[in-house]
């Protein structure tokens, strides 16, 4: 198993979930819209609304009205202006943007941004100090700044205004800049305080404009805004959500040369329309090499450049770059795993490991896997002569910006979000570090250690639901990120058909199948061996589902997150029943194998008729009601566990026979009412050959092996439901069952 807990949502009503379909969702987005709380159609068109009223007025940010002024007075006076910002996606893209943005203004610019490993993140006096030097009158920071209290002093001090536009958190004291603009700012009245860099930077473009012209102004710079949000992994809610949506349909037909020969160096087919993977998975690592490798300007080239041949030289320079990252990545992380096996107390409850050596613009990245695979936050620090940069990722929720707060006087400078972050630090403090981190992982654990968890959607009730068309409408929902993830379904107890290794044995590929339908399936990063998987296994597994085009072909495929052997149906039945018992929701697919078939009353029903003591059938009793001496269900289950036959009265009224089902799940038939023999004498369901007799007792032995073909286990699992159930059923809260319909 890839996860400890797989957390599935409670399952959302069925009348929501019938509304939204009657709004025109499939059943299928309908399920997991509701089940994430967006259960009304209102609620659900507001959130799958993508259109430009969702961007909010620049102005609101504060301090952006004295950015504007400051910025306009600059190209008006023919200043010259430095754009400096960051050398990761967010950054290079922001720099991109508004270097653009100004020089179409008018204004004289030029672009900076730090040498990741020389001079580190954000500003540095000596890179102020040449700015100077050049003439610079203006410096607007993009992606960086927020915590640059001494630098914006310096450059002031040095006749250069700085104008900050950041999307970090702040420190209590901010910068003395001309103008400082955050949407974090616990002074800022932007209703969303999620922006990216580039969507910072991508504001003030908009607030240099008139009112009227900040639509054109998206038009030429939407896509690099999607790429850095995504990169970034900021929430893709509310404005950012449309902010990507509609800055990929401006990707898939770029007029930038750069973005168009990345792509297909990542393999997206031309006029295929790009999604947040192709990002995620195939831009941003390329983009991010360039600044890892200390070669941030190469791809700010890429992305500036109007020369076809130019940015295809520039797109295959990035591949290359990222190939000898993934080589430097797989070195130390190799080395991490051998230190934390040979010393695995450095292991819990947070890593925090230091080298010589180590490259420092791939440990980020290596924290990362390491918190993968260890289900806890990772801080990697690389040391050179007694001073330490050092980059953590974070796991479990825990919040590595407070963290670092807390650690601020063992740091010499830190700065980042809750889940990545990045800090300096003296080689003599990182004992006390290492020590301070893990005590407040503790506290907020209770000392238990952490479990990897995956929240999951929704379950699927009947394989039918996994067609092609409804599989395609969950693009509605696109696209996918922090805030707003991939969809993740359970499906329980598939048998697999057949299963292999595939990419050189890295990869499992399998065929599944339940409910008659047959499925196709690919588990990543994963093989045979690793799962212990076997042609006739039953599996429960939690999946994304996804269309695989293959040879013009078009088929459902299971892309899946994890798996794990699944129960017995003995084991299944009393683990449910227990859950029932305790009040928590069923699924339909629960409910419907929990509850007894009209066949399990009929057996139950022949049992109790056939094998009572004296025989015959007693009159009908009041609906509801046991009769005085039939005994508690226990005491039944005890009598025939200790050999004894049923007394008559045990038989509950024989009036009642199962003749049909019921109509309402939440009003067992009455005597006479629908659902039940009118007549209160039927005819009995045929005996099968072995059960038919006179009544009387028979011996236990004898009875137990003509309870059914099921077995006992059925019979007592039936009797036991039949009592909590049935005969106590207008006592239950039926909300419990999730809107499921009766099997």
């Amino acid at each position: 198993m890839k996860y400890q807990r797989w957390d599935l949502r409670r399952p959302a009503p069925l009348s929501a979930r019938r509304a939204l379909e009657s709004a025109g969702l499939s059943p299928l987005c309908a399920s997991l819209l509701a089940s994430r709380g967006l259960d009304t159609p209102e609620e659900a068109a507001r959130f799958l609304s993508c259109g430009a009223q969702r961007f909010h007025d620049p102005l609101l940010l504060k301090d952006m009205d004295r950015a504007v002024a400051r910025i306009r007075a600059a190209i008006d006076g023919g200043e010259l202006i430095c754009v400096y910002g960051d050398y990761d996606v967010d950054g290079i893209t922001a720099t991109c943007l508004l270097t653009e943005a100004l020089a179409g203004q008018g204004g004289r610019v030029v672009s900076y941004i730090p040498d990741r490993t020389e001079e580190g993140y954000g500003l540095n006096p000596g890179a102020v100090a040449r700015l100077a030097g050049q003439g610079v009158g203006l410096i607007v920071t993009v992606d960086c700044g927020i915590t640059a209290v001494n630098e914006v002093e310096f450059a002031r001090s040095l006749g250069v205004d700085v104008v900050v536009t950041d999307h970090h958190h702040c420190k209590d004291k901010l910068p003395a800049a001309v103008a400082v603009v955050d949407p974090r700012r616990e002074d800022c009245p932007y209703p969303f305080p999620e922006l990216a860099g580039v969507g910072v930077a991508l504001k003030t473009a908009q607030a240099l404009v008139p009112p009227g012209q900040r639509a054109a102004v998206f038009q030429r710079f939407g896509e690099l805004a999607a790429i850095g949000t995504v990169a970034d992994v900021m929430r893709l809610t509310d404005e950012n959500r449309s902010l990507v949506r509609q800055g990929l349909e401006l990707l898939g037909r770029t007029q930038r040369p750069g973005l168009r020969a990345l792509m297909g160096e990542a393999g997206l087919e031309p006029g295929s329309l790009p999604t947040a993977v192709t990002i995620g998975y195939g831009l941003a690592p390329r983009i991010n090499a360039a600044g890892r490798m200390e070669q941030a300007m190469v791809a700010l080239d890429l992305l500036l450049t109007r020369e076809e041949e130019r940015g295809e030289a520039l797109a295959h320079t990035l591949c290359r770059l990222n190939r000898e990252r993934q080589a430097i990545e797989l070195s130390i992380y190799e080395q991490c795993l051998e230190l934390l096996e040979a010393r695995p107390q450095l292991a819990a409850p947070a890593i925090v490991l230091a080298g010589e050596g180590w490259h420092q613009g791939v440990v980020g990245i290596v924290a990362s896997r390491l918190t993968e695979k260890y289900s806890c936050p990772a801080f990697m620090i690389c040391l050179e002569h007694g001073q330490g940069k050092g980059s953590c990722r974070s796991f479990g929720g825990f919040n590595l910006f407070a963290a670092l707060e807390q650690c601020a006087h063992l740091l010499e400078g830190y700065g980042g979000h809750e889940m990545a972050a990045g800090f300096t630090i003296l080689e003599e403090n990182i004992p006390a570090f290492r020590e301070a981190v893990c005590r407040m992982v503790e506290l907020r654990t209770g000392g238990a250690p952490m479990e990897a968890a995956v929240d999951v959607d929704a379950e699927i009730d009947h394989c039918g639901q996994l067609t092609a068309p409804q599989v395609e409408s969950l693009s509605q929902l696109e696209p996918f990120g922090a805030g707003n993830p991939k969809p993740v379904f359970l499906l329980r107890g598939a048998c697999v058909l057949s299963c292999c290794d595939v990419g050189a044995g890295r990869h499992l590929k399998m065929k599944l199948r339940r409910d008659g339908v047959v499925l196709d399936a690919i588990f990543f990063s994963a093989n045979t061996a690793a799962c212990g998987v076997s042609p006739g296994d039953r599996l429960d597994l939690i999946f994304t589902p996804q269309i695989n085009e293959f040879r013009g072909n078009r088929a459902v495929q299971l892309q899946i997150c994890d798996l794990r052997p699944a129960p017995t149906r003995a084991q299944l039945e009393q683990e449910l029943f227990q859950k029932l018992k305790e009040g928590g929701p069923l699924s339909r697919w629960e409910a419907g194998l929990l509850f007894p078939s009209r066949q399990d009353f009929a057996r139950l029903w022949r049992f109790l008729e056939h094998n009572s003591v004296g025989g015959g059938a007693a009159g009908p009793h009041p609906a509801g009601l046991r009769p005085a001496g039939a005994g508690s269900g226990a005491h039944l289950r005890g009598r025939l566990d200790r050999g004894r036959a049923l007394p008559a009265a045990a038989g509950r009224p024989p009036a009642r026979r199962p003749v049909g089902l019921w109509p309402d799940p939440g009003v067992p038939p009455r005597d006479g009412g629908p659902g039940a023999d009118p007549a209160g004498a039927g005819p009995a369901p045929p005996m099968p050959p072995g059960e038919q007799g006179g009544f009387g007792a028979v011996p236990p032995d004898a009875a137990a092996a003509a309870v059914s073909a099921r077995g006992m286990t059925d019979f007592n699992l039936v009797l036991k439901t039949t009592e909590e159930l049935l005969w106590t059923w207008p006592m239950r809260d039926t909300k419990n069952w999730s809107g499921t319909s009766w099997p």
